[in-house]
């Protein structure tokens, strides 16, 4: 069996998104203006040396060499 919250919430969700959000979002678009980003002035923001980082970005130990034989 499904909980009530399970079918409940996303049918309101539904409801919310289909019929009230266009009448809703104008109105708030309005009062909480969306501002403007500000760029760093550092510009070594966006590199990473990915080099010994793991499939899950954290550093491995041992060998990075993927082997295609199967273990015992």
């Amino acid at each position: 069996m499904v909980c009530i919250p399970c079918i409940v919430i996303p049918v309101l969700l539904w409801i919310f998104k289909k019929f009230l959000e266009p009448y809703i979002y104008p109105v708030v678009r309005r009062i909480w203006p969306k501002k403007a980003i500000q760029e760093s002035s550092d510009n070594n923001t966006g590199n990473i040396d990915c080099k010994g980082a793991g499939t899950n970005g954290l550093p491995t130990k041992g060998s990075t060499e993927v082997s295609d034989k199967k273990k015992d």
